[in-house]
């Protein structure tokens, strides 16, 4: 091989690396997250955990990523170890289905169909459709699909590239000897794991591997080997992202590990046995594109039936080498909640974008939980309910520290245009969800100095107040659903309601003014319902801000003062009924 042949070589391994990694990318974009969402959902049932694993893997293209994934669930407790078992045994036989689709490189016929099954035939076709969806349509969906067409035909062109500069090594000797080299089992084993480790995919690996059978120099003695090895080497990835994960998640990783070790010495002992008393025909002959991936597909697929009925097994190997100790730290129910926002989540970003609205739609909770408890405490007073809502209050500034962090890290994420919008809408809202859960505590406090001093509200006062909360409780009610469902219609119905809460709080106000006057109430309890009104006030504003935001994302708008005042001074028809029936349902008596 002269210089540019070798040059031709490693861009075509490039291309092909590039092409994998793209449509894997693709594949994932237009999955959004559900393929994750089904394997989150997993039932204990091994024999579906090894379908869906086989399922989702064949889809994404890679057993790395559904390995990395099923390590990142073990890790946030949302899978258990025994779960995750079956979905690694699965993803091993998912991934099987690239080396599928590269045997085709190999097909020769003069038959104009069969040849249409050639990917060399098909992918410029594909290539063409890609570019036309990603250059042409503005459906962000078909540019995800544009991407997987355009991954795939680079993926093919850095394999037909690989073949082409490879074909000169058959004449070569010395290349000849190296690979039947290989044919010691050992040796094979090492060069397809250390192949494998260092590109990270066993997918990827075994084009490779396809690519060279092409050259008719690599014969099925050298072959197996090095697809076994290809096996082992594919677990480092999951390796790698169990480092500083807890000792479940790197048991995961451990079963990954021990399944293609064991699953290798069955097979090739076996193998190597039947072969020396019988002696296969097919062992010293040159191997094709399509028997490598028979090769691969029969190793998983026997490695899963022996090892499934001892997955309990390979459980408690993986316990056995990774122990617990006396001193490890029980995570406690709290911590728990917020290992939804697992980082090694975000190495799939349709999933983490699901992940965080799971945790914002908690936040959401929490901090709705905390305001309607804290006004509770108005009437009914107790300790319990004070500690309640410090606690709550505490979990939901810890939601917008900890859920802003992993937004800003997903945000540098190449994500979809549905995802973007949602990202946007949690990053500006997550900040309203404190600040409501804050007038909560400011409340409780108000009802607190009512208790120690104690005052109590006329019955009057309280008629009022019950009035003004029922509105302030249908706004947030109405604005966390906005923010859920991103439900534009909806969000229309806010800013009515929040100019009659802005109208209640005034005319709360004005009737402890006359009360007052007439001798009805204190100077002191009317800067105790001042405050309360106040906070309930700018809890609405916040419903507001939730809607107005879900609205501009939604239509591309910025500006949130000119939004307000375009609805505000210039309400359309629907602005002034909404308005009306608010006033109606909502007039004190």
């Amino acid at each position: 091989m002269d210089l540019f042949s070798i040059l031709t070589l490693i861009g075509g391994l490039a291309l092909f690396l590039y092409g994998m990694n793209a449509m894997g990318d693709g594949l994932a974009k237009v999955s959004g997250g559900k393929l994750e969402k089904i394997l989150e959902n997993l039932t204990s049932n091994p024999i579906k955990a090894v379908l869906l694993g086989a399922g989702v893997t064949a889809v994404i293209q890679s057993s790395s990523a559904t390995t990395v994934m099923v390590v990142g669930f073990v890790n946030s407790g949302i899978m258990k170890l025994s779960q995750a078992v079956g979905v690694i045994m699965g993803a091993n036989i998912g991934t099987t289905i690239t080396s599928w689709i590269l045997s085709l490189t190999g097909i020769q016929s003069d038959n104009f169909i069969i040849q249409m099954f050639k990917p060399t035939s098909f992918s410029p076709v594909l290539a063409i459709i890609g570019v036309i969806f990603i250059l042409f349509i503005n459906d962000s969906k078909k540019k995800d699909i544009g991407s997987i067409f355009i991954g795939f035909a680079i993926l093919m062109y850095g394999m037909d590239m690989m073949s082409s500069a490879v074909k000169p090594l058959a004449e070569v000797p010395e290349f000849t000897n190296l690979l039947l080299k290989f044919s010691n089992p050992l040796l094979g084993v090492i060069a397809g794991a250390l192949l494998t480790a260092v590109i990270q995919s066993s997918s990827a690996s075994v084009g490779i591997l396809q690519a060279l059978c092409l050259t008719g120099a690599v014969p099925f003695s050298a072959a197996i080997p090095i697809i076994m090895g290809q096996n082992i080497g594919t677990c480092i990835t999951a390796i790698l992202s169990a480092i500083g994960a807890k000792k479940n998640a790197k048991r995961a990783a451990a079963v990954h590990l021990y399944f293609n070790l064991i699953g290798t010495v069955i097979f090739m002992t076996v193998f190597y046995l039947i072969n020396a008393v019988v002696g296969f025909s097919f062992f010293h002959q040159v191997a094709t594109p399509a028997g490598i991936a028979v090769i691969h597909s029969v190793f998983n697929v026997t490695a899963t039936i022996i090892l499934l009925p001892f997955a309990k097994g390979l459980e408690k190997l993986a316990c056995l080498t990774i122990r617990d100790k006396k001193e490890d730290v029980v995570v406690s129910a709290e911590d728990r909640e917020f290992m939804i926002l697992e980082p090694r989540f975000l190495e799939k970003p349709a999933f983490a974008v699901e992940q965080s609205r799971n945790a914002a739609r908690k936040m959401a909770e929490e901090s709705h939980n905390a305001l309607f408890t804290a006004l509770s405490l108005v009437d009914k007073y107790s300790e319990e309910g004070v500690e309640r809502v410090e606690n709550m209050e505490s979990k939901v500034d810890r939601y917008e520290d900890e859920l802003g962090t992993y937004l800003v890290k997903l945000s540098h994420k190449d994500i979809s245009e549905a995802d973007s919008h949602s990202l946007s809408i949690m990053l500006h809202c997550i900040g309203d969800f404190e600040r409501i859960s804050d007038h909560a505590v400011n409340i409780m406090e108000s009802a607190q100095e009512l208790y120690e001093k104690g005052l109590k509200f006329s019955v009057n006062a309280k008629k009022d107040l019950e009035v003004l909360g029922q509105a302030v409780e249908d706004i947030i009610n109405m604005a966390y659903k906005v923010f859920d469902t991103q439900d534009t219609q909806l969000a229309e119905k806010i800013e009515p309601l929040e100019e009659v809460i802005d109208e209640l709080s005034k005319e709360v106000k004005r009737r402890h003014v006359q009360r007052l006057r007439n001798g009805e109430c204190t100077i002191e309890m009317g800067f105790i319902l001042s405050d309360i009104t106040t906070c309930l006030e700018r809890v609405a504003d916040h419903c507001s801000n939730i809607g107005v935001c879900v609205t501009q994302v939604s239509e591309d708008l910025y500006d949130t003062h000119s939004h307000l005042n375009t609805v505000k001074t210039h309400p359309d028809e629907a602005f002034y009924h909404e308005l009306e029936d608010a006033r109606i349902k909502y007039q004190l008596s």
